[in-house]
């Protein structure tokens, strides 16, 4: 159950990343790189004006990147905090010596509980996915 749980959010955020990827970092990428490339063929600059030059043309891509990443790892955090206070809750209310059919019945309630975690975190994605859109967009590195 808590297998599917995490299959259920990993396959919404793989396809958010992929999303991403398609409409922005991607493009971002391959500016990156054609970028880059004519600070290399600049054949009177000196080498560490060509590396200058390369480095700057990574700017917005790295900054993009590292946004995703921050976002995501929000939204992870988020669902980990809230699986941990589902946790904390079960072994609150099992005691000290439970037996096999309390233990049945408190894993029963940690599934449910997890299962609101991950269905809550579902539900802000849309907002973050068109949060992060948003910034993409704007395609500069703050």
């Amino acid at each position: 159950m808590v297998e599917q749980q995490r299959q259920r959010i990993e396959q919404e955020m793989t396809k958010m990343i992929n999303e991403l990827d398609l409409q922005y970092l991607r493009k971002m990428q391959a500016d990156m790189h054609r970028c880059a490339a004519t600070c290399c063929d600049n054949q009177d600059t000196s080498l560490e004006r060509v590396q200058k030059c390369v480095e700057s043309c990574s700017t917005s891509l790295t900054w993009a990147q590292n946004y995703v990443q921050k976002e995501l790892e929000g939204l992870q955090n988020k669902l980990q905090r809230c699986v941990m206070d589902c946790n904390d809750e079960v072994r609150v209310k099992m005691g000290p010596n439970p037996t096999d059919s309390d233990v049945d019945k408190f894993t029963k309630i940690f599934e449910d509980c997890a299962t609101k975690c991950v269905d809550k975190q579902l539900g802000y994605m849309p907002s973050l996915f068109n949060r992060m859109k948003t910034e993409l967009s704007k395609g500069n590195s703050k």
